[in-house]
């Protein structure tokens, strides 16, 4: 079964102050530790969408194909169309976000296995039941992501089919959390 990732990191930002992708948390970038959580290894394609060329020159030095985002105000949605006109062939396609700095490669890879046993489900890591990222999409809701417009993700999918809707638990709370300001 081929699945795809989709690393999504076009934002700008705004509420960090700067580009926090490029914010060491000990010792690594947010955008290293994203990629050391979610390696093209475990995928059957990987790319990056960005408009930061360190981050698709980085992106290519770790084995994802790097895609350059010349719309980043489009928002979310742009970086979704993107990333699945490279991966439509997939069985299935897992968007992540790339600041969350404790997530762990070891619930990346139970993503995988639990989308595996059910290909046609939505697969999304969560605590407690609360729903987080990376979140796994089945190619009969390609056509609906890809209609996405604006800043709007894949949550707009995931209520549309929330009974398709299987959560992965996570460990540790923590490994959800979005980094949107500086520690």
């Amino acid at each position: 079964m081929k699945l795809g990732l989709v690393m999504m990191a076009s934002g700008f930002s705004e509420r960090f102050g700067g580009n926090k992708l490029f914010y060491p948390v000990e010792g690594k970038t947010l955008m290293e530790r994203a990629m050391d959580a979610c390696p093209p290894t475990l995928f059957s394609r990987a790319v990056v969408v960005s408009q930061y060329d360190e981050l698709l020159e980085l992106a290519a030095d770790r084995g994802y194909l790097p895609l350059p985002n010349l719309h980043p105000e489009e928002g979310q949605s742009e970086s979704i169309r993107m990333g699945l006109s490279f991966l439509g062939d997939c069985a299935g396609v897992a968007f992540a976000v790339c600041d969350q700095p404790w997530l762990t490669r070891g619930s990346v890879k139970a993503l995988i296995a639990a989308f595996r046993l059910h290909p046609e489900d939505i697969t999304a890591l969560s605590f407690a039941g609360q729903r987080g990222n990376p979140v796994i999409f089945p190619r009969s809701l390609f056509p609906e992501l890809s209609a996405l417009s604006g800043d709007v993700g894949g949550g707009a999918v995931i209520r549309a089919h929330s009974d398709r809707l299987r959560l992965v638990e996570v460990s540790s709370p923590r490994e959800l959390e979005d980094l949107d300001t500086p520690l």
